[in-house]
């Protein structure tokens, strides 16, 4: 069996390699419309079902992982930006406060649906006008859910974290490496 990351994400791919390097990328196209009442913290893990589902149609005796995360802030979900307007409002909102990143992990084999989510909480400090600013103009945001990366210059933002500093960056290195051994050990042989 193969292992499929059903993911495009440069820094996803990067973070696999401390897991295995024997993996391929296969980009999911699957729909990221979210369900109208959906608890905000089972989004992330909803989603990553619909991208590792998508991709395991074409992959079905392969191991296909499929992740999303998200930024939740007042019950409120807070994806990638579509401007910079939208990245300004969401630093203002995320700044001075407590918000919880959640990724979801979901690992499909032999049919098998193993779906799991990962929770961190992060403190930004409170950031002025200015450094919401300078940090817009080095582009970073555009492409990170909640409009920064911890992993980036973003990084000058956090006071404290609490849980899985990987998970911020988007895939929970030590859970999916233990939960994919697991599933591993558990189809052994079929």
């Amino acid at each position: 069996m193969k292992i499929i990351l059903a993911s495009d994400s440069p820094r996803r791919k990067e973070l696999m390699h401390y897991i295995t390097d024997d993996f391929e990328v296969c980009t999911s196209n699957a729909d990221e419309t979210l369900p109208q009442a959906i608890d905000p913290y089972k989004a992330a893990e909803y989603l990553s079902i619909q991208k590792a589902s998508a991709v395991a149609t074409e992959h079905s005796e392969d191991i296909v992982i499929g992740f999303d995360t998200v930024v939740i802030h007042n019950q409120k979900i807070m994806g990638k930006p579509n401007d910079d307007d939208d990245a300004r409002s969401m630093l203002h909102f995320l700044s001075n406060s407590i918000h919880d990143v959640i990724t979801g992990c979901t690992i499909i084999c032999k049919g098998k649906v193993y779906s799991f989510s990962e929770k961190t909480s992060v403190h930004f400090y409170k950031l002025s006008d200015k450094e919401i600013d300078n940090y817009i103009d080095t582009g970073e945001p555009l492409d990170k859910a909640g409009s920064y990366g911890i992993q980036g210059k973003g990084a000058l933002f956090i006071k404290e974290i609490k849980g899985d500093y990987y998970n911020v960056v988007g895939l929970p290195i030590a859970a999916l490496s233990r939960k994919l051994n697991e599933i591993i050990e558990i189809h052994k042989g079929e």
